[in-house]
């Protein structure tokens, strides 16, 4: 319900977040869901519900975080770490929420990095995580209008690939050259180790028109992202 209220479509392909009126109206419902996530066991969920309970997980709280520090230009503006080094990794743009201890499952406290790269990643082995999982910037692919559930989770999870990988931020072709988001760098490891079988991954979920463009490609010129928040315009 708060995704289909707050999470707006746009004609541009980017699905941007509301968050001045999410806050205004919809932060400590959004903080309820987290902490009703927080009291359940995930380990009595098949494979399928844990990707989904995992993922779900981890965009609420990432939108929970934000919400706490909004108005913010971007997520790596914010800093749970008070030490000195947090502030000034802050002060330059270069900080974030993601090594900060901020959920706890089964008694035991978690980052949204051990969420990410030591439950999801390694436990579903799949790359379509990349497309699920949101850090509140225009370059990630899209927070989804609908909360993934084990029942459509392929679904979902193609549709979040298909929705990322044919804009722009997710794969662009111009004068026979590549510019890939820095996910497909970041993680390559996940698409198969190089960009061949990156290319291969992207070409599963292209268009028509993105498959003729990339028609004899075999490398990737460039590499982009942008951490800009993923929010309405004013």
């Amino acid at each position: 319900g708060l995704l289909k209220s707050y999470v707006k479509p746009s004609a541009d392909g980017v699905n941007r977040v509301d968050y001045k009126a999410f806050k205004a109206s919809g932060h400590k419902p959004l903080k309820d869901y987290v902490a009703r996530l927080e009291a359940a066991d995930p380990t009595k969920l098949d494979k399928r519900e844990q990707f989904a309970f995992w993922a779900n997980l981890y965009n609420a709280k990432t939108i929970d975080i934000v919400l706490d520090h909004y108005p913010v230009g971007s997520i790596r503006e914010i800093s749970i770490d008070d030490s000195l080094l947090g502030f000034l990794k802050k002060s330059v743009g270069a900080g974030g929420p993601w090594k900060a201890k901020v959920l706890k499952i089964n008694g035991q406290a978690l980052t949204l990095d051990n969420v990410e790269h030591d439950i999801l990643r390694p436990v579903q082995k799949d790359p379509r995580v990349h497309y699920s999982v949101n850090c509140a910037s225009y370059g990630c692919p899209n927070l989804a209008t609908e909360a993934f559930t084990g029942a459509k989770l392929d679904a979902q999870l193609d549709a979040g690939a298909r929705a990322f990988v044919n804009h722009p931020r997710g794969i662009a072709v111009e004068n026979g050259k590549i510019t890939a988001s820095s996910i497909y760098e970041w993680f390559e490891a996940d698409f198969g180790g190089n960009a061949a079988s990156v290319l291969a991954h992207v070409r599963t979920y292209a268009t028509p028109e993105l498959a003729q463009k990339l028609t004899g490609l075999s490398s990737i010129a460039a590499y982009q992202y942008d951490w800009k928040l993923n929010d309405t315009p004013r």
